[in-house]
């Protein structure tokens, strides 16, 4: 006997009331049948008509778009882009939500993944479950932060510019991006035709004026002349190998932070708001409070905006030693350091070359992970060095909730946690969780 084909519901169309934010920007609602739906374009409270635009009848759930707006939230406004909606660019996710409306729901967003996660409430984890918003990011209603200094624009095959729609490769050609900082609008990215290229990033840094654009070409793809409206280095990423290479210009640009200069070459990873690197690296010195002489490791530390604040810090006779598995990036960050002789940058993953270096003592960890977090093996061997203060900055809640369960695990509590509104108008937030040592009763 045949199976019979599985049906797909995209297409399909529900009326339903939206239930809570949930991680990833989308609201939970759930068909009369019962049928979970994720839903985005939404907000908490709101009765809307939700289109279907992924899953089948043996789905788990179904991902959908609201396309009507029945029973409107009073934090809905009028998206600011015309590139926002069902169906549209996939960048934005909140910019149907007053700005407020938004930093309310990511903070329902920590606090149920920090709860489901790890066990955490609000208070446990030493957070008043405020999102603060970056400097300078309060503007009236109607205006956008324009906040963004990297966009990778991908590229049609008729060569225009735009960006990814959301989980897909189809691309939506813009003419302009509201949340791009000044810096990277300026050049003209989108009037431009880019023909053989699949995509481009462009990079305006925040510390000086160095801008930089980044081409990935199709493959067997010619580069194109470079002609954009404000001068720019130019960059290419090799179809072979994956590596970028330097075509004219510069190969790095000069960012800057705690009253230092450090070098980000080959489109490397450095903060993408403007405020970011410099409110991050405030909230971990004051949850570290490094002291003179004291000894600290900076984990995945990128081209050391960390290392180089705790070394500041700890001075002379203090040591920094920083892992990080990016080449180019421990390039710059020993160039960057180089001032501190008791700093040392070593290559490689953490859970490689952690256990290699035979440190058993240290004296404060930062770690900055990527989007997946440290993981149990790491955090449980960080948890053995006896570090007083441990601070975690995290991109992702869901990771970090994770981790912070595998630290209690290992006797290490949260002290204090801050989240920063740094991705205005998308899901993302900044977290920085200070933990320390759980007192043993004498």
């Amino acid at each position: 006997m045949q199976n019979s084909p599985v049906s797909s519901l995209v297409g399909e169309e529900y009326e339903v009331e939206v239930g809570p934010v949930a991680h990833g920007g989308h609201c939970i609602a759930r068909t009369e049948a019962g049928r979970v739906l994720f839903v985005r374009h939404a907000l908490p409270g709101e009765r809307v008509v939700a289109r279907v635009t992924e899953g089948e009848e043996t789905s788990r759930f179904l991902r959908a778009d609201a396309v009507t707006i029945l029973d409107p939230s009073k934090d809905r406004v009028e998206a600011p882009c015309p590139f926002a909606g069902p169906g549209k660019c996939g960048g934005c996710d909140w910019q149907h939500a007053k700005p407020g409306a938004q930093r309310r729901l990511k903070g329902e967003v920590i606090a149920e993944q920090l709860l489901r996660l790890a066990g955490l409430t609000p208070e446990e984890a030493g957070w008043d479950g405020t999102v603060m918003p970056a400097e300078g990011d309060k503007l009236p209603q109607g205006e956008v932060p324009q906040w963004r200094t990297r966009v990778q624009y991908a590229i049609d095959a008729d060569g225009h510019a735009g960006l990814r729609k959301h989980r897909s490769h189809d691309v939506e050609v813009i003419d302009h991006c509201m949340i791009a900082a000044p810096g990277v609008s300026e050049l003209g990215i989108e009037k431009r035709d880019w023909e053989n290229m699949a995509s481009v990033e462009a990079i305006a840094a925040t510390g000086s004026n160095d801008r930089q654009v980044v081409l990935t070409p199709k493959p067997g793809g010619r580069l194109p002349l470079v002609e954009l409206d404000k001068p720019v280095s130019v960059l290419r990423v090799d179809e072979k190998d994956g590596g970028v290479h330097r075509v004219h210009g510069r190969a790095f640009v000069r960012e800057r932070a705690d009253e230092r200069t450090y070098r980000v070459g080959n489109g490397g990873f450095w903060q993408v708001h403007p405020k970011a690197a410099q409110t991050l690296m405030l909230a971990v010195m004051q949850g570290l409070t490094p002291r003179k002489g004291e000894t600290a490791l900076d984990l995945y530390c990128g081209v050391g905006l960390f290392a180089g604040a705790i070394a500041d810090r700890v001075g002379d006779q203090g040591a920094v030693l920083g892992i990080e598995s990016g080449k180019r990036a421990v390039e710059d960050a020993r160039h960057n350091l180089a001032g501190f002789p008791r700093v040392r940058v070593e290559q490689g993953k953490v859970e490689s070359v952690l256990p290699r270096t035979g440190i058993t003592e240290v004296d404060l960890i930062v770690l900055d992970p990527p989007r997946a977090g440290a993981g149990k093996q790491t955090v449980h061997h960080l948890a053995t060095l006896g570090a007083r203060r441990i601070a975690y900055v995290a991109c992702d809640p869901a990771a970090l909730a994770r981790d912070l369960a595998y630290f209690a695990e290992r006797g290490y509590k949260v002290r204090t946690l801050r989240a920063f509104d740094l991705f205005p108008m998308t899901h993302h937030v900044e977290c920085v969780a200070i933990l320390e040592p759980v007192k043993k009763d004498a």
